[in-house]
């Protein structure tokens, strides 16, 4: 009988240290390279504003996920569009402007499904499809803080007859060429706040997806948010009285109690020279701030100084302003916390000391008209740590980056 042979040891041992070899380097490949999955993502390109815009509505549009006509006909869905605004501060804006108008135009030549109409009280009675947007500064790494370097644009459908989300679209744009500089109501507007509608607004747009229910606060106030923009139409175009007969019936209508009315008013009052009516619409934005327990008061320095700007068209209210504010939290029991903030340019440690030296001349400006207040009132200085805006670009379009907050605090004991 034939034996069988096998090779000695020797043999093996290249072969086993090779497959060894092989098998270390496997495990410490996959010890070492971490899974694809946890990968960071690319970060998302930032485009030319128009492209940006065209980009966003072209995805909302398309991918729209809009209820069935039950008919062989196509359906045609009422749009209106309520008017876009900075995810932020809510305020519309030149930039806004020219969005809505570009989207307007391309859902006329592309998408015929959609017939615009006006954003009135009498078209979203008919519960049409409501187009909402933000358009917002963030930096780098898409948050609202530190220096901005591109637009995040948001949009979204709202169907009213189901309250569902039915189309979303985003974008990054970039900054160069953007006009930001506020419509003329919201620039002239005196006090800023987030208020119950505002917020509904932008959770609408940015807190949802397709198949999510609309924001309820958005949805009970959307009426009287149609009238508020009737209003600051007419505003804009210096139409004041009609604009003062409609800020009022907005504040009178459910759901209108909101700073953009008081606002409203206010400039309207301010507009017809009624100055007595002024200072007391004035007084109701201190008291829906001091009910909120938080207003910001745009007020406006020279450059690093506490003194006023030198304008007589912009600060020539600020006496009437400080006396309602004065008076209004005398009358309270509120203990407030007056902070001052400023613009990013310039150093940190400068900025934080000149907000610091506002908001103690604002503080020094209420006690010399009630002095009580001055064991109820505590100046801070916020620097430029809570930019809304964040472009450094120390003009109207960042006005709300130098403003005076009055935040209601405890009292002291």
């Amino acid at each position: 009988m034939n034996r069988m042979t096998f090779p000695g040891a020797g043999f093996y041992r290249p072969w086993l240290g090779l497959i060894l070899a092989a098998i270390l380097g496997a495990c410490a490949t996959s010890s070492e390279t971490p899974p694809a999955a946890s990968a960071t993502p690319p970060p998302i390109p930032a485009l030319p504003f128009d492209e940006a815009v065209l980009k966003a509505a072209n995805d909302l549009f398309t991918k729209a996920q809009l209820p069935s006509a039950g008919s062989e006909s196509p359906a045609k869905y009422p749009l209106v569009i309520d008017p876009l605004i900075d995810g932020l501060t809510g305020f519309q804006s030149i930039a806004t402007q020219s969005m809505q108008t570009r989207i307007e135009q391309l859902a006329g030549e592309k998408y015929p499904q959609f017939q615009v109409q006006p954003f009135s009280t009498s078209s979203v009675a008919a519960s049409p499809v409501v187009l909402v947007g933000t358009f917002t500064p963030i930096n780098s790494e898409g948050k609202t803080e530190g220096t901005r370097e591109a637009y995040r644009i948001c949009l979204a459908l709202a169907d009213l007859k189901s309250g569902k989300i039915v189309g979303k679209g985003t974008a990054r744009a970039q900054m160069q060429g953007v006009n930001a500089t506020p419509t003329r109501y919201f620039q002239d507007s005196p006090t800023w706040a987030k208020d119950p509608a505002t917020e509904g607004y932008i959770k609408t747009c940015q807190g949802t997806k397709i198949g999510d229910p609309v924001n309820p606060v958005y949805i009970e106030r959307i009426k009287v948010a149609a009238l508020i923009n009737e209003a600051t139409k007419a505003y804009d175009a210096g139409q004041y009285r009609q604009a003062l007969d409609l800020y009022t019936e907005a504040l009178q209508a459910p759901g209108g109690d909101q700073l953009r009315a008081y606002n409203g008013t206010y400039l309207a009052y301010w507009k017809l020279g009624q100055r007595n009516d002024a200072a007391q619409s004035f007084g109701k934005i201190v008291d829906y701030g001091l009910a909120n327990q938080r207003l910001a008061v745009k007020f406006l320095f020279k450059p690093g100084s506490t003194a006023f700007l030198p304008n007589a068209q912009v600060t020539g209210p600020y006496p009437i302003w400080l006396q309602q504010i004065a008076a209004r939290t005398a009358q309270s029991s509120a203990c407030l916390e007056i902070s001052g903030h400023t613009s990013p340019t310039g150093l940190l440690a400068r900025n934080d000391r000149l907000s610091l030296r506002r908001a103690e001349s604002i503080k020094q400006r209420l006690e010399s008209q009630e002095p009580e207040l001055g064991k109820r009132t505590l100046a801070t200085g916020k620097g430029s740590r809570e930019n809304l805006v964040g472009t450094g670009k120390d003009d109207v379009s960042d006005a709300l980056d130098r403003r005076v907050v009055f935040q209601v605090i405890g009292c002291p004991l």
